[in-house]
């Protein structure tokens, strides 16, 4: 049927028929006598040229000239579409025109194959593949294209055996090596994927592509400085390649380079500027380095360019999070669940993110966490081991510890002297599983502690999970719970026959796999076990061991007797001061006459951030006067920081832990407010055990009055602060052998419940 003048042109050119081949056609459709069937040689040979030589719009030019003339020409319709594809237009119709002309022409169903593969019509682009092959199954870049086809189709061993098949037909194709290579990276089969990019390299040294993956696949695998290499090679031969930008900056990132990490960040947006990947990874170095205004416009770019990209909406919320945002963070977090539902690592960021939420009642809390259990081991649980270890109660238990923390770190702080006392003990093998690539003075301690020191950054959960079961863990602890860089879905495979939460999460994890927590008397009232789906196991007096500090800072003289004012503290990260928290210390604030408020944290980096927490305070008629703003410092600094502290406040529903004990260790007494639940109680533990249950408060307005007191007795509040050093050195929180003996028995009871429940069982 003849188009309408004004009817899109059947070509694909996008012009309307008059425009475009109408003239041809009344030529040639409507006047069969003049058709011709074939180019000539000659006009074949010309058309040719111009393809090799990449001159791709006189291409289109010539063939649209020649179908006035060959119009049923198959080979002038194929060169056409791929023409049009080169530059970016339509070819498929042209294509589609070529193949009913040239049916059993491989070529033709190859380059169909093509632009159906760019079009993401991938069922359609592995049809035309497979017709190419079966017209001339001995094509290596249609085994090849066909392999990358499947590969995005998720159908990983068919794309790794359709490359396989083009190096056996072309053994030096780079191409095949590479696209083999990346399948295999997907697959987690690293060692192999290297292996193929370096016989890429052998073929073609000069392949900036084939240095860029080399360097991903270091890089995953920890090697970080051959990653490096590999990166800045594959720039000295591409200097414009964005993507070895982006990923330099990975690899620096990792190498805690935060500068140069960010510098290549930059590079990478200078020569794309819509490269929202780059612009997500750029909001992370700045969010690590605690310039939060600037990550969030980083995150927010990303979102804009490309607002499905889940990876943006998760940092997203966690820098909203930082700025003690929560209902924002909670929505960004929501969003990338949206948009990626396995996405473990966003719903773990919002599950810790609502455990700051005074107003979220215990029961939604413990829903939402019933919830990630569900989604995340509902699919594994037909593959859970039936573990065979030996059942014997008093043989050497192998203790397995997960935790990307085994660093500088908070965690650290708290497991040292335990895994210090523990590693001496006959009865226990100690394994890590550490989760960082960080080295530091911290970690070098830790790795003595262990008889096994196992990196993990690299291992996939069902890697890790199985490695787990080949070292015959009899008991496995997390340490991280929803944290940053857990691994709870390496729990969710059951590799242990007993595993314990403990020390990182002060909440349920969700998980069914998960046997125990380990709480104290004071933290978790046994009415709170119903929000727990692990089964709670009690040490007698704390659940928290801490480490003195190595750092020798002394302890100065109170300093309200030096001021003529009280100065109240918190060092806690901002995000735990939420509004009712602002109002109470206002209230503080306003009954203690003449004292000040002193805030340290990194989010305090930031001017924006301290003018937001002026602005909050101020709006309860406490002015910019009373407030001490300090970002972060070295550790030394941070300690020093509490010489200038009387009294430290405790926030609530999140209540501090490190930062708690660090102020007790100098010298500074702990207002905290009792809660009922696991969480909200951290600081009567720490307080009971630390002799100080004068210092709980029973509620808000007892808060206030609590204050009030202390902070009028200087004379007791300088005596106790000259005493308490010691006095907490003395107590349980410090007392690592004492605190051990209490851990050791813990395991040994949890063993011995599972060699009992096991009877009966086959070995």
């Amino acid at each position: 049927m003849k188009p309408g003048r004004n009817d899109p042109c059947p070509c694909g050119s996008g012009k309307i028929f008059e425009k475009c081949c109408q003239a041809w056609y009344e030529a040639t459709i409507s006047k069969p006598s003049v058709k011709k069937v074939a180019p000539t040689a000659t006009e074949c040979n010309q058309l040719n040229a111009l393809f090799n030589a990449g001159h791709f719009a006189e291409l289109e030019s010539q063939t649209r000239l020649l179908l006035e003339q060959y119009p049923e020409s198959g080979f002038v319709w194929n060169l056409l579409g791929t023409s049009l594809h080169m530059q970016e237009k339509d070819g498929l119709p042209a294509l589609q025109n070529a193949t009913k002309l040239l049916p059993n022409d491989a070529d033709v169903h190859s380059n169909l194959g093509n632009i159906l593969s760019d079009l993401g019509r991938l069922d359609e682009a592995e049809a035309s593949y497979r017709r190419a092959l079966q017209i001339n199954p001995h094509n290596a870049n249609v085994y090849s294209n066909l392999g990358i086809t499947l590969s995005d189709l998720g159908r990983l061993d068919e794309a790794e055996a359709s490359y396989l098949r083009a190096l056996q037909i072309k053994p030096d194709s780079a191409e095949a090596h590479i696209s083999l290579g990346n399948t295999l990276h997907k697959q987690g089969r690293l060692p192999e994927a290297e292996t193929s990019y370096r016989q890429a390299l052998q073929i073609k040294p000069y392949f900036a592509e084939a240095h860029t993956s080399l360097g991903i696949t270091l890089r995953k695998m920890g090697r970080l400085d051959e990653a490096e290499a590999s990166f800045r090679r594959a720039l000295e031969i591409e200097p414009d390649c964005a993507e070895a930008h982006n990923n330099l900056g990975n690899t620096l990132r990792k190498m805690e380079r935060l500068d140069e990490a960010e510098a290549s960040y930059r590079l990478a947006l200078e020569i794309e500027p819509d490269y929202a990947v780059a612009h997500n990874n750029l909001g992370n170095i700045l969010r690590d380095m605690g310039r939060l205004k600037e990550a969030e416009a980083s995150f927010r770019r990303a979102l804009e360019i490309e607002p499905d990209l889940a990876e943006a909406h998760n940092n997203l919320g966690l820098t909203l999070r930082d700025f003690g945002l929560l209902d924002g963070a909670s929505a960004s977090f929501r969003r990338a669940l949206e948009i990626k539902p396995d996405y473990d690592e966003a719903y773990s960021s919002m599950l810790f993110c609502l455990s700051y939420n005074e107003g979220l009642k215990t029961e939604a809390l413990f829903a939402e966490h019933v919830r990630f259990g569900e989604q995340f081991e509902a699919p594994l649980r037909a593959y859970w081991p039936q573990h065979t270890n030996s059942r014997d109660h008093e043989r050497c238990l192998q203790i397995g510890f997960v935790s990307g923390d085994f660093r500088n770190h908070v965690v650290a702080y708290f497991v040292e002297q335990v895994l210090a006392n523990l590693s001496g003990n006959s009865r226990l093998s100690l394994h890590a599983y550490a989760n960082h690539v960080i080295d530091d003075s911290t970690t070098q301690r830790l790795r003595r502690c262990f008889a096994h020191w196992n990196p993990i950054v690299n291992l996939s959960d069902a890697e890790l999970a199985k490695k787990i079961r080949a070292d015959r863990i009899d008991i496995l602890i997390d340490l991280s719970g929803h944290t940053g860089r857990n691994r709870l879905l390496a729990f969710a495979h059951k590799p242990a026959p007993v595993q314990v939460s403990w020390l990182g999460y002060s909440a349920t994890t969700g998980m069914t796999t998960i046997d125990y927590l380990i709480a104290d008397p004071w933290t978790l009232p046994e009415t709170e076990g119903i929000y727990f789906t692990e089964k709670i196991w009690r040490l007698p007096e704390t659940r928290l061991c801490f480490t003195p500090p190595e750092v020798d800072v002394a302890i100065a003289p109170l300093p309200a007797l030096a001021n003529g004012y009280i100065t109240f503290g918190c060092f806690n990260n901002l995000n735990k001061m939420n509004n009712a928290v602002i109002m109470l210390w206002a209230r503080v604030l306003a009954s203690v006459p003449n004292s000040r408020l002193f805030l340290k944290t990194k989010q305090l980096n930031e001017a924006s951030v301290r003018q937001s927490v002026i602005e909050r305070f101020t709006a309860h008629g406490i002015g910019a006067d009373r407030m001490i703003l300090e970002g972060s410092e070295t550790r030394e600094k941070y300690l020093a920081a509490y010489q200038r502290v009387d009294i430290a406040l405790d926030p609530f529903p999140y209540p501090g832990g490190g930062t708690s004990v660090d102020g007790l260790w100098m010298g500074v007494p702990m207002l905290t407010l009792a809660g009922k639940h696991f969480l909200s109680r951290q600081g009567i533990g720490l307080l009971m055990n630390a002799g100080l249950p004068e210092w709980i408060a029973a509620d808000a307005d007892d808060y206030v009055a609590r204050a009030v007191s202390h902070a009028g007795n200087l004379q007791r509040l300088a005596t106790l602060h000259n005493g308490l050093r010691q006095q907490v050195l003395a107590s349980p929180i410090f007392d690592a052998p004492r605190f051990t003996r209490h851990f050791e028995a813990a395991l040994r009871g949890m063993w011995q419940k599972w060699c009992g429940q096991q009877q009966g069982n086959p070995f």
